[in-house]
């Protein structure tokens, strides 16, 4: 094997479609302002006190310029679609147009925790209703992982590596962490890295709620009547996240590939810090949380205190947050009690697969605008008085290092240092 080349990577692009906006733009419009993605669930029927979801306002596949109807009949698993146009988003901004240079060295590693649900949901109930001859010869592409990427390279002809980091909702850091150790190396220039989840479906609602993962909305909450008030990462009365869809992909760029195409970085990834915690399928696991923050740290050459801002996981869940908290303190030490923190769950809920991805794209728009994205909805909780989490208030404050954390489901934890420019 070749030896790496050793190159620094930048992130140069960034698109995302999440609850707060069908583009980047708009969430983050409507982020700085403070305001909400929820409402009581409309893309399907349930029977739960658990309603109050994240759905893309507005999204249409149809509205996007290259699905007609018969592309959005074959390919229903919505996450498809989806990715496509997000992906197209994405270079779009990053002012990187596809090739026969650019093409063969561009790759696309975009993870999901459900991948094409939706799909399999519809062939079902083709199956009981109108017999086997209804289920759709697309089902079985629809439901592999890797086809989002696929078809993306299909419609904006890039024929690097295609493939989908299964990290749950720290899917997207890996697919960020992958993607800037294969340009790092050589392997490619440019990676598509990111995560897409469109779990909107009866099942995955009830599924979640039957865990007791995501918030019950009754007339003692104060969500009653208030969606925007459901998802409360680190405050005193969080009972649950919101579940969420969207979808974020960023453009990672090798710094020779830069000056080449005359691309603009926003910002380094500078270290990656991944780890899984052999202790339990749900519940989070401290000294290994810990370690990847730190590996991360010690990826990027930086020390606690060289961070100033972190994007946290930040569900809104009783145990995951103290737990999140606790980690903190260990791994930043005194240097917490000066550095502020937040999470943009409170706005867009947890979209899952595509959570660390957007989060991420969030975070380095904040280094470029100088704003700190606030923890809305947040009162205070005695186990965190000594945390700043920005709270109900976006807030101007330069700033350059930031870690974004993500841990997901089988006790997979990435962390990834990011260094505006």
């Amino acid at each position: 094997m070749k030896a790496p080349k050793n190159r620094r990577v930048f992130v140069v692009g960034y698109a995302a479609a999440t609850p707060l906006g069908k583009t980047f733009t708009k969430t983050w419009e409507r982020a700085v302002r403070g305001e909400a993605g929820f409402r009581v669930v409309t893309r399907c029927q349930v029977d739960s006190e658990c309603n109050v979801v994240g759905e893309i306002p507005d999204w249409d596949p149809r509205e996007t310029g290259f699905a007609d109807e018969k592309e959005v009949y074959n390919w229903n698993a919505s996450f498809v679609i989806l990715t496509m146009a997000v992906c197209k988003d994405a270079l779009e901004h990053a002012g990187l147009v596809m090739d026969s240079e650019t093409g063969p060295r561009t790759a696309c590693f975009i993870g999901s925790s459900l991948n094409g649900h939706d799909a399999y949901r519809a062939a079902m109930l083709a199956l009981q209703e109108r017999g086997p001859l209804r289920v759709s010869p697309f089902l079985l592409p629809n439901l592999c992982a890797n086809i989002p990427s696929g078809k993306a390279g299909m419609m904006l002809k890039f024929s690097g590596p295609v493939f989908s980091p299964q990290g749950a909702c720290a899917s997207g850091n890996h697919a960020m962490g992958l993607g800037a150790r294969m340009i790092r190396d050589g392997d490619v220039d440019f990676v598509l890295a990111g995560g897409v989840d469109t779990p909107i479906l009866p099942e995955i609602i009830h599924g979640f709620a039957n865990m007791k993962a995501t918030l019950r909305v009754h007339d003692k909450d104060r969500a009653w009547g208030n969606p925007a008030a459901a998802s409360r990462p680190f405050s005193g009365d969080r009972k649950g996240f919101v579940l969420s869809e969207g979808c974020g992909v960023l453009v990672l760029a090798a710094e020779d590939a830069i000056r080449r195409y005359g691309l603009t970085p926003k910002a380094e990834i500078l270290g990656v810090g991944w780890t899984s915690d052999a202790f339990h399928y749900t519940a989070p696991h401290p000294p290994t949380i810990i370690r990847s923050m730190r590996e991360a740290l010690d990826d990027a050459g930086l020390q606690p205190q060289d961070i100033q801002y972190v994007n946290c996981h930040g569900t809104s869940t009783p145990k995951g947050d103290i737990n999140e908290v606790v980690c903190l303190r260990e791994a930043f030490g005194n240097h917490l009690e000066r550095m502020p923190v937040s999470s943009n769950k409170s706005q867009l809920g947890h979209t899952l697969g595509a959570s660390a991805a957007i989060e991420a794209a969030l975070t380095i728009e904040g280094m470029q605008q100088s704003t700190l994205l606030p923890t809305i909805n947040h009162v205070p909780d005695p186990d965190m008085a000594d945390i700043d989490v920005v709270p109900n208030q976006a807030r101007h404050m330069r700033f350059e290092l930031a870690l974004s954390n993500a841990f997901g489901f089988g006790g997979t934890n990435c962390c990834v240092v990011l260094r505006g420019v």
